[in-house]
């Protein structure tokens, strides 16, 4: 699976030079970096905003430590979690394909006054690996629009 064009170009979706001394000193186990991703929200209501249905493409990287999981979209952190935090529970994956993986959570877990399904979904040949750890590390199998519906 080859990187994309905002990577290859501008390098837009690299783990920064400052977190990339963090990230190895804490041992990265499985990383991908210039890797295709899409922001999904549904239903998502901020103080300020309400999204029935919003889906943007980035490039972007995805990195599992001993430590925590790290997820940025450009040069934006979207998830920073230890692997220690209770809350990592909260979060659901789903192996969609060999190479596509995608990450929920409910965002009123994680945000004061934000209601509704924040995903992130990833295009990368370490699909798998990713999964396999994130099992390990007790995130959930499955999605958080699933668990709601549940409930």
């Amino acid at each position: 699976m080859s990187k994309t064009l905002l990577y290859k170009l501008f390098k837009l979706g690299s783990i920064p030079g400052k977190l990339r001394p963090i990230l190895d000193a804490e041992k990265i186990i499985v990383s991908d970096e210039g890797i295709k991703g899409w922001y999904i929200t549904n239903s998502l209501k901020t103080p300020t905003r309400f999204y029935k249905y919003r889906k943007e493409g980035f490039s972007g990287f995805f990195v599992i430590t001993k430590k925590r999981l790290i997820i940025y979209s450009y040069f934006r952190r979207q998830i920073n979690i230890s692997v220690d935090d209770p809350n990592i529970s909260n979060l659901y994956c789903e192996l969609i394909s060999p190479d596509k993986i995608r990450i929920s959570f409910d965002a009123s877990l994680f945000k004061d006054n934000w209601h509704g399904i924040i995903e992130y979904e990833f295009n990368t040949p370490k699909a798998k690996d990713f999964y396999d750890l994130m099992i390990k590390i007790g995130i959930k199998n499955g999605s958080a629009k699933d668990s709601l519906k549940r409930e």
